[in-house]
C-alpha cells in the first residue's frame, strides 16, 4: 500500500466583512468563524478610515455602510467580545488610521490577558496606495509615511509576529493599473517604506523586519497572466530584498502576500455569472504553489447589486474550502516550473515593471511620483473601459450574449442585504453616551501628548494607546493629526486641458458643440463626490470622457460637503451637475444637496448620480428631481456623454 501525499498546508479562509455597528459584526464573525473561516478580516466604514467621529459633518450617511463603525474602546471591545484576540489572525483593512486602529486592538487584547507579543494579525497601512486610488488619506505624503514607519517600528519591539504594513496593488488594479504597473507601483511603494524604515530600527533587524512586510494582491480574470503576475511578483521582491537591502536570509525575502480577488470585473448584469468569475480568480493566485496566497478572500457573487448577505458569503467560503479540501491540489509541487510560455510570460512582465520602477526612481520614488502614477492609471482605465465598450474585450453578459433569462438568484424580496436604517443613530448616540461617561481630563491630557508626539517626531504608537486607554475617539485621534500635519487633497489625473483621446468620438463632440452654440458658451459639467466615498474611478473616467468630447469640466477631487459642491456649482456656472456615490451613502446625500440646490436658486441645474444603486433607490433619487441615475450597468460612457447633452439642449440635439 502506497502512502498517500502529504497535503501543503491551505492558506488562511478569511471573509472580508463589517456593517452597521460593532455588535452586528461581532456575530457575523462568530458565524463565519464557526462555518470554517480561519482568519478574520476587518472592514471598516468610512469615518473610522479617515479619521471622523460618527457624528461630525462629513460621516452623515456614511455610518456603518461600508464596513463596522469604530468610535472608541467601547466600539472595539463589542467587536471582539468572547473572540479571544491571542488565538486569532486579524486582517484590518485600515490605513490613514492604522496607528489608532491597532492601539485599539492592541488596548483590547490586554484587557483580554492576551499576550501582547502573541498577537498575529495585519494592518493595510498603505498611504501612497491611497492617493493613487482609494482616498482614504488624512494627511500629506511624508507625514504618510512616516506613521506608516512608526508602526512598524514598534511592532517589530512589542508584536514580533504582527504584518505592519500590507503593501495594497488591490486597488491599483481595481483603478485600472495594467499587471506591469501593479508590479511596479506596489514594489516602488514597498522600497519607499523600507527606505525609511531603515532608520528606525537596529541594523541587526532590519532583515526580519523586511520578512515581516506583506502584500495585498488583486487577481482579475485573466487567470494565467494574473498567476504570472503573482510568479513575477516573486522574483521581483527576491531580487530587490536581496540586491537593495542586502537580505541574505531566503525566509526574509519571501513574497508573503493575500488575495482579494477582483471586484472591478463582477457585473450588474447576469451577476449568477460572477461565480464562474470568482472561482477562475482564485485559481490565478492558488494553483502556482511558488506563488501561491498564504491568505484568500473572495467577494460575492452579488457585491455589484449591494451589501451580500451572510449566505452570500457562505457561498464564497465554501468555495475555498471545496478547492483545498476536496481538490488534489495541495499535493503536488509547483505545477508550471519549467513551462516555457509561463517563463516567457513572466520574463515580459518583470521586464515591464523593471522599466517603471525605473522610471518612479528617476522621479525620487513612490512619494515623489504620486502625481505621475496617478495620471497613469486614470489613462490605463479610459483604454479598459474603451475596450469594453468597443468590443474589443468580451465582459460576457455585458457587451456579448446579453440576452438571458431571468436569474432566480435575484428574484423576490431580501436578494442582498440592506444596512440598518438605524444604525447610524444608534451609534451616534453611544458615541455621545461615551464622552459623557468618560475622564475628560484624563482624555485631553492623553489627546496633547499625542499631538505633542506627532509634532516632534516621537513614534506615534505609543501616546495612541495611551490615548485609546484613556477613553479617545477616532475624530479626536484624527484631528490631533490634522492639527499637526495639515490636510491634503491628493491629484486627480485628470487634466482640464484637452487631450488627444478623441478616436470614436465624432458624433457626441459635434452633438457638445452644437449644444454649445445654443447655450452661448461651452457646455459645462461639474463632477461631484459628496461625502467620504473615495472611489474616485469612475467620477475621473466621466470627468475626462467629457473633456474628450469637448465639454468644460470642473472636477476637484474627493471628500466634498453637499454645500461645497452647491458653492462650486454656482462659482463655476455649471450647465449639470455629475455626482458620484459607491459608498451606499446616495440617498442621505442626494436628498441633502437637492434640497440645498434649491435653497441657491439652482434647483433647474440638472443633477445626474452613479453608483451601486438598487431599482428602488434609483426610482427614491428621481422622485426627488435627480435627472439620471447611472449603476455599474451603464458602460457606454458615451451614452451617458450624450444624456449629459439631451439634458441641457435636448430639443435641439433632437432637432439636429
Amino acid at each position: 500500500m502506497t502512502d498517500s501525499p502529504r497535503k501543503d498546508r491551505p492558506w488562511l479562509f478569511r471573509t472580508y466583512a463589517g456593517h452597521s455597528t460593532a455588535k452586528a459584526s461581532n456575530l457575523l464573525y462568530k458565524g463565519n468563524l464557526a462555518k470554517g473561516q480561519t482568519g478574520l478580516s476587518v472592514a471598516f466604514d468610512l469615518p473610522t478610515q479617515t479619521g471622523y467621529d460618527s457624528d461630525h459633518e462629513l460621516a452623515a450617511g456614511e455610518v456603518g455602510k461600508v464596513g463596522v463603525p469604530i468610535g472608541h474602546l467601547g466600539d472595539m471591545r463589542a467587536l471582539f467580545d468572547q473572540i479571544p484576540l491571542d488565538q486569532m489572525n486579524t486582517s484590518m483593512t485600515i490605513n490613514a488610521t492604522a496607528p489608532w486602529l491597532l492601539a485599539l486592538y492592541i488596548a483590547v487584547a490586554e484587557e483580554q490577558g492576551a499576550d501582547i507579543s502573541a498577537l498575529q494579525g495585519t494592518v493595510q497601512n498603505d498611504i501612497i496606495k491611497e492617493y493613487l486610488s482609494r482616498g482614504t488619506y488624512i494627511c500629506p505624503p511624508a507625514p504618510s509615511l512616516r506613521m506608516i514607519t512608526d508602526v512598524a517600528a514598534y511592532t517589530r519591539e512589542h508584536l514580533p509576529k504582527w504584518n505592519p504594513m500590507n503593501v495594497c496593488s488591490y486597488h491599483l488594479q481595481e483603478a485600472g493599473a495594467t499587471p506591469e504597473q501593479e508590479l511596479a507601483f506596489a514594489l516602488a511603494t514597498a522600497t519607499a517604506v523600507l527606505d525609511d524604515l531603515q532608520s528606525k530600527v537596529p541594523a541587526e533587524h532590519f532583515p526580519a523586519m523586511v520578512g515581516r512586510i506583506s502584500f495585498f494582491v488583486n487577481a482579475g480574470i485573466r487567470f494565467v497572466t494574473e498567476m504570472c503576475k503573482m510568479r513575477a511578483f516573486v522574483e521581483l521582491w527576491d531580487e530587490i530584498t536581496q540586491e537593495r537591502y542586502g537580505v541574505s536570509d531566503p525566509k526574509f525575502r519571501r513574497f508573503r502576500y493575500g488575495v482579494q480577488v477582483n471586484s472591478l470585473g463582477l457585473t450588474e448584469q447576469q451577476p449568477e455569472n460572477n461565480v464562474y468569475r470568482i472561482l477562475l480568480e482564485m485559481l490565478a493566485v492558488t494553483l502556482s504553489k511558488n506563488a501561491r496566497a498564504r491568505a484568500v478572500q473572495l467577494p460575492a457573487w452579488n457585491e455589484a447589486l449591494g451589501l451580500p448577505r451572510p449566505w452570500d458569503q457562505q457561498w464564497s467560503l465554501r468555495m475555498q474550502q471545496i478547492l483545498a479540501f476536496e481538490t488534489d491540489l495541495l499535493e503536488y509541487e509547483d505545477l508550471f516550473d519549467g513551462n516555457p510560455a509561463v517563463t516567457r510570460k513572466v520574463d515580459a512582465l518583470k521586464a515591464g515593471a523593471r522599466a517603471e520602477l525605473a522610471q518612479i526612481d528617476g522621479m525620487g520614488g513612490a512619494v515623489a511620483a504620486i502625481e505621475y502614477m496617478k495620471s497613469r492609471l486614470v489613462e490605463a482605465n479610459a483604454d479598459r473601459i474603451g475596450s469594453i465598450e468597443t468590443g474589443a474585450t468580451t465582459v460576457v453578459g455585458v457587451n456579448r450574449w446579453t440576452e438571458a433569462e431571468d436569474s432566480p438568484l435575484t428574484a423576490g424580496e431580501d436578494t442582498i442585504m440592506v444596512a440598518d436604517a438605524d444604525a447610524e443613530a444608534d451609534q451616534i448616540a453611544r458615541l455621545v453616551a461615551w464622552r459623557e461617561a468618560r475622564d475628560q481630563r484624563a482624555v485631553q491630557k492623553a489627546l496633547q501628548e499625542l499631538r505633542e508626539a506627532a509634532a516632534s517626531g516621537q513614534n506615534i504608537m505609543g501616546p495612541s494607546i495611551a490615548a485609546a486607554r484613556a477613553g479617545a475617539t477616532t475624530g479626536e485621534w484624527g484631528d490631533m493629526v490634522r492639527a499637526a500635519f495639515g490636510q491634503y487633497r491628493a491629484p486627480t489625473g485628470v487634466s482640464r486641458n484637452p487631450s488627444n483621446r478623441t478616436e470614436g468620438l465624432d458624433e457626441i463632440r459635434t452633438a457638445v458643440n452644437v449644444a454649445s452654440d445654443h447655450l452661448g458658451r461651452r457646455l459645462k459639467l461639474l463632477v461631484g463626490k459628496p461625502g467620504l466615498d473615495g472611489h474616485s474611478n469612475g467620477a475621473e473616467q466621466i470627468a475626462a470622457r467629457a473633456r474628450d468630447c469637448g465639454m468644460d469640466i470642473a472636477y476637484e477631487g474627493i471628500r466634498l460637503t453637499p454645500d461645497e459642491i452647491v458653492a462650486a456649482a454656482k462659482a463655476e456656472d455649471a450647465h449639470v451637475v455629475g455626482l458620484s456615490i459607491l459608498s451606499g451613502s446616495h440617498i442621505p446625500l442626494v436628498r441633502d444637496l437637492m434640497r440645498k440646490m434649491a435653497e441657491a436658486g439652482l434647483g433647474s441645474i440638472p443633477v445626474v448620480v452613479g453608483g451601486i444603486i438598487p431599482q428602488e433607490d434609483a426610482d427614491l433619487l428621481t422622485s426627488l428631481g435627480v435627472a439620471r441615475v447611472y449603476t455599474p450597468k451603464d458602460f457606454e460612457l458615451n451614452r451617458i456623454m450624450f444624456d449629459i447633452v439631451g439634458l441641457v439642449d435636448g430639443p435641439a440635439v433632437a432637432a439636429e
